[in-house]
This record gives structure tokens, C-alpha cells and sequence, in this order.
């Protein structure tokens, strides 16, 4: 459902978020979320062009989020580089569907859905889990 660059953008997000307040090598970034390099300056990019994050050059520098992770939902991250779509009128264009028809608006309704329960969630819940799996890493068994 999530496009590879959200999924991707998620994994920046929590790495970043883990280190609140302290620069991350575009290259560390890279490395703990398993990103081509190539397509993980792109997501910085939009995540920066929303606001979600910054760059910083020079020595120490790096990315980091504007933002504390309590106050950055996953829709928020999904809607930085990959907007969830909502259909607002027919898809197929057919001049006599004023309304969407039962199919369109049932998919609607699980966007609307979706929508509600990826801003229900902050990056800190996700990070502050107490399942024994951690994000981005492997658990220790």
C-alpha cells in the first residue's frame, strides 16, 4: 500500500529520530536503513522541502529533524514524498458518475481510514515501542 519511497522516508525519519538534536551522515543513513544512497538523498530532499528535517554541511553535519518526534505523525512522513491519493470524482472520468460509485467511494472510505490511523501515530511511539523488535535493527536475542 505504502510506496518504496515512504517506506523509505519512515526509515530516515526513525533513524534521525533517534538521534534527536545531533546531525546524521547522509552515509550512516544510508547504512542503518538499507537505502541506495542515490534514492535516499532524494527522500531527504522532500523530507527537508516539508520541513520535517534539515541539512547541515561541513564537518559534523549531516541531517537531522526540525521537529520533536512526538509532534511527527506517519502521515505527516508519508504525506512529505509520497501523498496517499484520495478520489474525489470518478477515476475513469464517465460524465454520469456525479457521485462516486460504490467501488470508488468504498476505496475512498479505506484512504479516509488509513489516513486517520497513520496520523494517529508519532515517530516517538513508534521509537518508544516495548515490542522487542527494534526499528531499523536487528533484535537482540
Amino acid at each position: 500500500m505504502l510506496s518504496k519511497t515512504a517506506e523509505y522516508a519512515l526509515r530516515a525519519v526513525t533513524c534521525m529520530g533517534g538521534r534527536m538534536g545531533a546531525a546524521v551522515s547522509a552515509d550512516v543513513l544510508a547504512g542503518e536503513t538499507q537505502i541506495p544512497r542515490r534514492y535516499l538523498h532524494r527522500v531527504l530532499q522532500d523530507l527537508v522541502a516539508a520541513g520535517l528535517a534539515q541539512s547541515r554541511s561541513g564537518p559534523g553535519g549531516g541531517y537531522e529533524l526540525t521537529t520533536a518526534t512526538d509532534e511527527i505523525t506517519i502521515l505527516d512522513v508519508v504525506s512529505a514524498v509520497a501523498p496517499l491519493e484520495r478520489i474525489e470524482k470518478c477515476p475513469l472520468g464517465l460524465e454520469s458518475h456525479t457521485a462516486l460509485c460504490p467501488l470508488h467511494a468504498e476505496l475512498d472510505r479505506v484512504y479516509a481510514v488509513t489516513e486517520e490511523a497513520f496520523a494517529s501515530v508519532t515517530i516517538r511511539q513508534v521509537l518508544e515501542s516495548t515490542s522487542p523488535i527494534i526499528p531499523l535493527r536487528e533484535s537482540q536475542v
